[in-house]
């Protein structure tokens, strides 16, 4: 993880984050279960669900990611390997976990998967900014939704996806007004909630991106919080207000680095 030299203090590890969600009402509805991979909680969670994302505890732009699908008795592994994503079939739990546990030093989390909304038959997710002032209150501060390349497990930009503003993304799912103000505010207070659980854990924080995805049945879902460096440059040329506003909140804090 890339060292901070501003003053904004991080939650590390995907892991830690979800359970100290999860110990809230409030946010904890919207976590998928997540366990740490080992053997036994990687054939449970096969048992449990017919899909299963594992990832890189600590880790960022995709890198890492692996998607399982319980095919029959079969089991379908796909991996995201530098900008590459490959596929495997597998017929045991124990040649799976070899697998995924071969040459990893990094420490894994095993996820429920979630069927992603699709626009433009393409998954996508909503990264919602929150940010504050030093002594001040959390503040949404933009959104950015990334939509990601078609078959690709990942929505990543650096993964070949595309950023959309929330506006495009709601415009392309034909959503009427009442709708598209409903999500922007759920999202919006969602994301509020999470940042004052998260930063009552660790004092300091005054940055967060948080992932947010609908599902097919479009309930709401939070797949990840990065406290570290999250990126909104990609809004620059797309969202020039909401770009300017995080920049104003990053240099607050002493990040003046941010693009």
């Amino acid at each position: 993880m890339a060292k901070k030299n501003y003053a904004s203090r991080t939650i590390r590890g995907k892991l830690r984050v979800c359970n100290y969600l999860l110990g809230d009402s409030r946010v904890g509805k919207y976590v998928p279960r997540t366990v740490s991979f080992t053997q036994t909680n990687l054939k449970m969670m096969t048992n449990k669900f017919t899909s299963l994302y594992v990832k890189p505890d600590v880790g960022s732009l995709g890198i890492g990611i692996c998607k399982i699908n319980r095919i029959n008795d079969s089991y379908l592994l796909q991996e995201v390997v530098g900008k590459r994503q490959v596929s495997r079939r597998y017929n045991r739990i124990a040649s799976l976990y070899e697998r995924l546990n071969r040459g990893k030093h990094n420490r894994l989390i095993i996820q429920q998967g979630v069927r992603l909304d699709k626009v433009n038959n393409r998954s996508y997710d909503i990264r919602v900014m929150v940010q504050r002032k030093p002594g001040g209150t959390w503040t949404c501060t933009g959104y950015m939704v990334k939509v990601g390349a078609a078959n690709k497990i990942v929505t990543n930009y650096y993964q070949g996806g595309s950023i959309y503003t929330l506006n495009k993304l709601h415009k392309q799912l034909h959503l009427s007004h009442e709708d598209r103000e409903r999500r922007r505010k759920k999202l919006t207070k969602a994301a509020l909630k999470v940042a004052k659980v998260l930063s009552n854990q660790k004092e300091g924080m005054h940055e967060m991106g948080i992932d947010f995805a609908y599902d097919t049945e479009q309930r709401l879902w939070i797949l990840e919080v990065n406290s570290n460096h999250p990126q909104f440059h990609p809004l620059k040329q797309l969202d020039r207000k909401a770009y300017n506003k995080m920049k104003q909140f990053a240099a607050s804090y002493g990040r003046y680095d941010a693009k």
